[in-house]
């Protein structure tokens, strides 16, 4: 069972976030729980919407992904601290991942009380309409004179606060059980914006992202940098022109859309008509949407929240159109910056079967057919896994009149042959 638990504080250094962290390791075979923070939330501002940032997109799509959350909440002024309310506000502006989800609240306070007032507010919130929370009743923890509640390894000192606190933890999950029954209840992905609407860092504002000229533009504005200008990487300094010969030379398809769904990169190694996932120029700045049929969006959306969430690291899809003698794979494999952000989808094609051959060429081996069952192409029966006829590749089919519509790449969502083998999961 996965459970997400909310720091409601932004301080430095935190009770409740200390509580989290003991409930994490005391009750580890109760569920797997996942301590998020909220400092770098933005203040509620309804004037200025940042629902589509990236720091309230990840915690949306936690939320989305768990089975419960927990929230832990100190006492500001007889209420919740308003950083917390913040993010609840954010949280049931123009999205709404907490409605149906099932919530517990504990807190930790300096004083006898144990954020009781506080914990009464959040549940009132919790239960306003665009929130929608199903709130475990009763069962309140309420953690008082937290300065000495802990040891020097951060364990809570009182035996019977302990067990409370384990029974209380037992019920919740048991909670979540019976609301995971109830019709309405089942855990939604979040829609993804496969048409790029909001605003990341790296954004160019400005220039339409369905220009034909969007690199050439985009270029100009930002004074993007060229030639023989050397651009220093994390491990290595080279200048653009050997960064695209090195790109280039690779023996697979490259495509990069960044977090915000804009498809950013390709390396042309090949014409369209000779590329497993067909991609023109004039692609390039394009929003996601503009990059597949409609009819894929959902297939699309559904890989994209995978990745984004943290389901999964990496979605791979075997693609067997392209004839008995290639072996083809899409993989879609997850980004994220140095903080750990999700920073979009790194998606590379290949065909296997070159280096299948030359290993079994080389070692002296060759493949037996399991008759049983075939691992990488059996059809999977689970729900998350859909068809060929209704996928395409995250980046590949173009919607423009000048692409041929018969490239069929699947993709985003689960294909049949994307089954356990071919699916990488951290989970």
């Amino acid at each position: 069972m996965k459970i997400i638990g909310i720091v409601g504080s932004t301080a430095e250094k935190s009770y409740n976030r200390q509580l989290l962290q003991f409930i994490a390791k005391e009750y580890y075979s109760l569920f797997d729980l996942e301590i998020l923070e909220i400092a770098d939330i933005p203040m509620f501002n309804q004037s200025k919407d940042q629902t589509n940032s990236v720091p309230i997109q990840n915690i949306a799509r936690k939320i989305m992904g768990a089975d419960g959350v927990i929230i832990a909440t100190p006492e500001h002024n007889h209420t919740i601290p308003a950083g917390l309310k913040s993010v609840l506000e954010w949280l049931s502006f123009s999205i709404h991942p907490l409605e149906n989800k099932p919530v517990m609240i504990v807190g930790a306070s300096y004083y006898d009380q144990g954020s009781s007032r506080a914990q009464l507010h959040l549940r009132q919130i919790l239960d306003a309409p665009g929130v929608n929370a199903i709130v475990l009743p009763g069962n309140e923890f309420l953690l008082g004179n937290v300065k000495t509640a802990f040891d020097e390894n951060g364990n809570l000192k009182d035996p019977g606060t302990v067990k409370f606190l384990g029974s209380c933890l037992v019920k919740f999950t048991q909670f979540i059980e019976v609301i995971s029954k109830l019709d309405g209840a089942a855990p939604k992905e979040m829609p993804e914006d496969l048409y790029a609407k909001g605003k990341i860092a790296t954004t160019v504002e400005g220039v339409d992202m369905a220009d034909e000229q969007w690199l050439e533009k985009a270029s100009e504005k930002v004074n993007a940098v060229k030639g023989n200008t050397y651009v220093e990487l994390d491990r290595g300094l080279l200048t653009v022109d050997q960064l695209n010969a090195f790109l280039n030379s690779m023996p697979m398809e490259l495509t990069y859309a960044d977090s915000n769904n804009q498809f950013l990169y390709y390396n042309k190694n090949e014409e369209p008509e000779n590329m497993f996932a067909k991609r023109w120029p004039g692609q390039v700045g394009n929003a996601l949407a503009y990059c597949h049929p409609e009819k894929s969006y959902k297939n699309v959306s559904w890989v994209i929240s995978q990745l984004r969430s943290g389901k999964q690291d990496a979605i791979r899809v075997h693609v067997p159109t392209h004839g008995p003698d290639k072996f083809v794979v899409h993989n879609y494999q997850a980004m994220h910056d140095e903080k750990g952000n999700y920073a979009g989808i790194n998606e590379y094609i290949l065909d296997f079967l070159p280096i299948v051959n030359w290993y079994l060429q080389q070692t002296g081996q060759s493949l037996v057919k399991n008759e049983g069952a075939d691992a990488v192409t059996s059809a999977s029966t689970t729900e998350t896994h859909a068809t060929n006829e209704s996928a395409d590749a995250v980046t590949s089919a173009s919607t423009k009149e000048s692409a041929p519509t018969t490239q069929a790449a699947p993709t985003a969502a689960p294909v049949p042959q994307a089954d356990a083998v071919t699916s990488a999961s951290t989970h």
